[in-house]
């Protein structure tokens, strides 16, 4: 219990971390670099994640987990004292380099130290570290602002670094020398596998649907501020307040509806319920009259999505035919490449008619769920063969 406290701790620190910049840095950056920052912090996370995961099978958990927290710690550093923007670029591409090894590989350290039947449950508290980032963040973020722009990169850093040293003092690795080496034997006696062989026959659905989660997410993230501000002339405050209130709906979620009641065999029909409800919240915000109804729809979809993410991530932790941190690096993969995609398919389809991005979403969500339904054929019809 005391090492997912640490995981927790690391993954709400590097969440917690990214949040705290968001209400910072358009007033450090225009639009355009504040763009490409973003994409760029998100592709260089989805390029290296599989990387990190496949390290840290062959020598452990714990090192890559520690180097990427001090990479962290670097990367908010160097932006506090950035007075150029070419070094802006080099943190922020620094960030998606280290936090890319931080996700992957505490994602594949929850599926080694938890069995199947708890797996879903411990994935909850990795949702539940992510989705309290993404709350206390941007709250922590604007009060920190008002001592200087630089002071949210140094909170960020120092937190880093106090995260470093309680994983440095009280983590062990996840697996054994011996049980690392194992594993390797039996991969290689199974055959050399490319890292995206994890694509092949089911898999390939769950992992669509790993990036379904994110790119929905981070599509509505970057629409819904615009979509409300011409609908009903909310303010920055508010939507912060919108988005903290269903930030704390989804958290609570994933910390007590996923820990306690989802069960192994469970995680195909709380996905089936999560994608209902993540349509249903994009469908409904098209109709948002007011503060109280655009708030009531995001929470809507927040509880869906919120669902859908450690479920989909402990399905595949269960089902993957590679290592899990090749597995766990692929699905941060896929998250990354949501999160550089989304708001750019977002912010398209808003030019083109404002309600879009809602609609597409919505639409995306319902696709999922024939995703999910292919996925649940192929794998019965693999689980009878290999029985027969």
């Amino acid at each position: 219990m005391k090492r997912l406290g640490i995981i927790f701790l690391m993954l709400l620190n590097v969440f917690v971390g990214f949040g705290i910049i968001i209400p910072v840095l358009p007033e450090l950056v225009s639009p355009y670099h504040l763009s490409l920052m973003l994409s760029g912090y998100s592709l260089i996370s989805f390029i290296m994640s599989p990387m990190w995961g496949a390290w840290s099978d062959k020598i452990g958990r714990r090192p890559i987990i520690l180097i990427g927290i001090a990479g962290y710690a670097i990367s908010f550093f160097l932006f506090g004292i950035a007075e150029e923007l070419w070094l802006m670029y080099v943190s922020r591409l620094l960030g998606g380099l280290f936090s890319g090894a931080v996700i992957s590989c505490s994602v594949a350290y929850v599926a080694d130290v938890t069995d199947e039947d708890n797996r879903t449950k411990g994935m909850g508290l990795v949702g539940m570290a992510i989705g309290l980032g993404f709350v206390i963040g941007p709250g922590v973020g604007a009060g920190l602002s008002l001592l200087g722009y630089s002071i949210p990169f140094f909170a960020s850093s120092a937190l880093a670094l106090i995260t470093l040293f309680l994983a440095a003092l009280y983590l062990q690795d996840s697996l054994s020398a011996e049980e690392r080496l194992a594993r390797q034997k039996k991969r290689e006696a199974a055959g050399r596998q490319s890292r995206w062989a994890a694509f092949r026959g089911a898999m390939i659905y769950l992992y669509v649907l790993s990036f379904i989660v994110s790119f929905t997410m981070s599509g509505l993230e970057f629409a819904l501020y615009y979509y409300q501000a011409e609908r009903i002339g909310i303010t920055p405050f508010e939507m912060g307040m919108m988005f903290m209130t269903s930030g704390v709906v989804g958290a609570l979620v994933q910390g007590g509806v996923v820990r306690r009641y989802i069960k192994k065999g469970d995680e195909p029909r709380f996905i089936t319920i999560g994608l209902l409800l993540s349509a249903t919240g994009f469908f409904l915000l098209i109709f948002s009259s007011s503060l109280l109804t655009a708030t009531l729809f995001l929470t809507v979809f927040s509880a869906g999505n919120a669902l859908v993410r450690p479920c989909v991530t402990s399905l595949i932790t269960q089902k993957t035919p590679v290592g899990q941190g090749v597995a766990s690096g692929l699905s941060s993969s896929m998250d990354s490449l949501g999160r550089i995609t989304g708001p750019l398919v977002a912010m398209g389809a808003f030019y083109m008619l404002i309600q879009l991005p809602f609609v597409l979403g919505g639409a995306i969500c319902l696709i999922g769920l024939l995703l999910l339904g292919k996925f649940l054929s192929i794998d019965r019809r693999q689980a009878s063969t290999t029985a027969s």
